[in-house]
């Protein structure tokens, strides 16, 4: 008889309206899915990601920065302490606006991705829409990456390419990256919960998975 699949337990951290936890939730549904969401976590009680969440029987948590007084430490445990108590495998960062202390990014280390709406290491940070049309780059897009102490700057396990069009500004350039983000986050993070993913000896991520080698984005189309 053929064993039934462990699923990993996720936790997706937010703190807005969740789009890429939408894309995730959906994804966790699907049969064969190596990933089940077990928490939704932010650190805004007005979070609509939340009541979104809700909607769908997850169960969620609010651990409000702002009561920690600048502590980022005893917000960390109080984050990890509802981590613990859901069983969670792997976090999942998604639009989650703060950042963690080395320590708890240690902890989870190998355990905790992000989606970056660029294709990295070119530019990390804010404003990425914008600073690529200030660039004059034809390519943009999302990574999806492991976290490590330095932002924007983890193990990359997955990336996602659109087009920059000339009439493009920040706001339509955005809404075609975040359209390649819904499909990539899913499908970065089944490659992580089943395995599929591993670090290789040069710090970089291997993926088990086919890609075809003759796959190309142009931009402009040359047909």
């Amino acid at each position: 008889m053929e064993e039934a699949m462990v699923r990993k337990r996720v936790a997706l951290l937010i703190s807005g309206r969740g789009s890429n936890m939408t894309a995730l939730i959906g994804a966790a549904k699907q049969p064969g899915y190596p990933a089940e969401i077990a928490l939704v976590l932010s650190n805004r009680p007005e979070a609509h990601g939340l009541h979104r969440a809700a909607a769908e029987g997850l169960a969620t948590a609010v651990v409000d920065h702002t009561g920690f007084g600048g502590n980022r430490e005893a917000f960390e445990r109080a984050v990890q302490a509802h981590l613990e108590a859901h069983r969670i495998d792997i976090i999942c960062l998604a639009g989650f606006m703060r950042l963690f202390t080395p320590s708890f990014v240690s902890q989870w280390s190998g355990r905790m991705l992000n989606i970056h709406p660029a294709l990295l290491p070119s530019f990390k940070g804010l404003r990425t829409h914008q600073r690529a049309l200030e660039a004059g780059v034809k390519i943009h897009g999302a990574t999806v990456h492991f976290v490590v102490g330095e932002v924007d700057s983890g193990p990359i396990v997955a990336q996602a390419a659109v087009p920059v069009l000339d009439e493009d500004t920040p706001e339509t350039l955005a809404a075609r990256v975040l359209a390649a983000e819904l499909r990539l986050y899913p499908l970065a993070l089944g490659l992580v919960a089943s395995g599929k993913s591993s670090f290789s000896s040069h710090g970089t991520v291997r993926n088990d998975t086919a890609v075809a080698p003759a796959a190309q984005l142009i931009v402009p189309d040359p047909h």
